[in-house]
């Protein structure tokens, strides 16, 4: 089941996602477990500290130290690089909270000592991260990029066909830079919630083949075909165009 929420403006967009992510964190915390969520780069990061961090009354409800936090895809560089996506949610999110004195999430990233310059190890850092996956993430948050791709996850990649492995390696990515780990789709199908957040008039062509071509075998569409219900937040520009009846979260 797939489900769109439009808005006016990013702010809008940021508080319903952050409403969205507080009814999971409950619902996993209900059932007498941490609260599992994996989340990418891009623009998530600002999304997350405007929704749940500069929002007071959302900040009241996260109960940030029952969360677990992994990553979707990962750039194979140390975890202070500006290319990092664990980099991007320290700055984003862990530095605003530290600054709060709040008690930080779990979170789990890739083994940065693993790392070697010629990409001997990328393998080895791929198997390391996916054994510290759980059985099933409670929700992933993913981004949308104008092609297409989702995580590292790109058009015509045979990383699209993988059915073994949870997380893979590439090294051939055509977004720099091209050494990365990524989720694949059997994490994605067996995950319990997936969301998108989409934003801006440059999103709204790749938006319009994902929902109007049956088959244009984007990965954003393979992940609305998928077993899991998808949420998409998005705001208006993004979907000028788009057939396809948005209503408020």
């Amino acid at each position: 089941m797939v489900s769109v929420h439009s808005y006016a403006n990013s702010r809008d967009v940021a508080d319903a996602v952050a409403r969205y992510v507080i009814k999971h964190q409950n619902d996993a915390l209900e059932k007498g477990h941490k609260f599992k969520i994996a989340i990418s780069g891009g623009s998530l990061g600002k999304v997350l500290n405007e929704g749940l961090i500069a929002n007071k009354e959302n900040f009241a409800n996260v109960k940030w130290s029952n969360w677990e936090v992994y990553f979707s895809d990962e750039r194979l560089v140390p975890l202070n690089h500006e290319d990092s996506n664990y980099g991007l949610f320290n700055e984003m999110v862990l530095k605003s909270l530290r600054q709060r004195s709040v008690e930080l999430p779990k979170v789990i990233t890739i083994d940065e000592s693993l790392l070697a310059a010629d990409g001997s190890t990328d393998d080895k850092i791929a198997s390391d991260y996916e054994a510290k996956l759980p059985e099933s993430l409670d929700l992933i948050l993913l981004g949308c990029g104008p092609d297409g791709h989702t995580c590292s996850l790109f058009p015509g990649h045979k990383l699209l066909s993988e059915k073994r492995r949870r997380i893979a390696f590439l090294q051939d990515s055509p977004k720099p830079p091209p050494r990365r780990v990524t989720f694949t789709f059997p994490v994605l199908f067996n995950s319990k919630n997936i969301a998108f957040v989409a934003e801006g008039a440059g999103k709204a062509a790749v938006l319009s083949q994902i929902f109007e071509e049956k088959d244009s075998g984007l990965p954003c569409e393979l992940v609305n075909k998928g077993p899991v219900p998808v949420t998409w937040f998005v705001n208006d520009p993004a979907i000028q165009g788009v057939p396809v009846a948005a209503t408020k979260y």
